[in-house]
């Protein structure tokens, strides 16, 4: 789908010519290495645990670089002559051990970090993640700046991610070394495998969980790749943007079941709104706490967890006033458009059989 001239500015500003995305395998790390060459990036570097997509297309000015983000030697490798970092790359989802979410989210960091200083690269826009900031109370429309770390946090990932951005934050010192973290809400697109994808897997036995009001936002990866890109522009001496974090989304918040219900109807599964709703806070929680007990006992993760479920009852919908003031941040696609390039990819490459 071609975009609208309305939605899509006629010029972007410039990117550094040599880059490395870790996470660059990923879901929005590839997609941020695709943007970052297509608006005139020489050489990036997409380093990832993960091999080379089977899909990837021949580029040479695209490095496809295996290697571990917990081995300093691996990342002093790949950051070699780069002029920014985009550090993307974390272990997320809820099924890991807290030992290995620490390596990866706050040790990694701490490499990314001494990577750059050993070569002299100036310049890192890190990916957080608004978890880092939910005491899971309802979000209606708050800040960053009236976002702040909780007492204690809901995910194991949140704590690793959180201690990770603090990590990249305090060495950010303005003169030799600049960072900044952005962050979507719920970002979806082409190649998610993550947030639609888990719903459309279980789209024959999921419903509607509470009375499907609750509000969210989202983020099209093209978004968020494109305020990733913004971030680089705003690390110079003096930026407000310096040692902030920052969250983009696709605009105006979305009711969560409705935006799912879209989904599921124009793919051609049965709306979701024909089916019986679930009792959310009366039925669902005591039943998600309950396979907490049971996979306690038993030493497995269940995916129903208290904290899944709450993710889909409560309102979780931010004012990103801050990253338009101080990153210059503008959604390039409307939610319509974004919708539709999503829908198109899911149709003609991805689609699992209701059943």
């Amino acid at each position: 789908m071609a975009r609208s001239k309305k939605s899509v500015p006629a010029a972007f500003p410039p990117v550094p010519k040599r880059c490395v995305v870790t996470g660059g395998m990923g879901f929005v790390g590839r997609r941020l290495v695709e943007m970052l060459v297509e608006r005139g990036a020489e050489r990036v570097v997409a380093f990832d645990v993960a091999p080379r997509p089977s899909d990837a297309e021949d580029d040479d000015r695209i490095v496809w670089f295996q290697g571990d983000l917990t081995k300093p030697d691996d990342v002093d490798r790949a950051f070699e002559g780069a002029e920014c970092v985009w550090h993307i790359a974390a272990l997320v989802g809820p099924y890991h051990k807290r030992e290995l979410y620490d390596a990866v989210n706050r040790v990694g960091t701490l490499n990314v970090i001494a990577a750059c200083k050993k070569h002299g690269i100036t310049k890192c826009v890190m990916s957080s993640s608004p978890s880092t900031r939910f005491d899971g109370n309802d979000i209606n429309g708050k800040r960053e700046s009236e976002l702040d770390f909780p007492k204690v946090f809901l995910q194991e990932y949140a704590e690793s991610k959180a201690k990770g951005e603090q990590a990249m934050m305090d060495a950010c010192d303005g003169k030799t070394f600049f960072s900044v973290a952005v962050a979507p809400h719920q970002v979806y697109g082409p190649r998610d495998m993550l947030f639609m994808h888990n719903f459309l897997i279980n789209a024959k036995r999921l419903r509607i969980f509470g009375n499907g009001e609750n509000l969210i936002s989202v983020c099209y990866v093209d978004n968020y790749c494109h305020g990733l890109i913004l971030g680089e522009r705003a690390l110079y001496p003096n930026s407000p943007a310096l040692k902030k974090f920052y969250i983009c989304t696709d605009g105006e918040p979305v009711k969560l079941w409705d935006f799912l219900d879209r989904a599921f109807v124009e793919l051609g599964y049965p709306s979701l709104k024909n089916k019986f709703k679930l009792p959310g806070w009366t039925f669902m929680m005591p039943l998600a706490y309950a396979c907490d007990a049971v996979g306690y006992l038993c030493g497995k993760k269940f995916k129903l967890t208290p904290f899944s479920v709450r993710m889909l009852l409560i309102n979780r919908w931010f004012n990103i006033e801050a990253a338009k003031n101080d990153l210059g941040y503008e959604p390039i696609y409307t939610p319509d458009e974004a919708w539709a390039k999503t829908r198109d990819w899911f149709e003609k490459v991805w689609k699992p059989k209701y059943g």
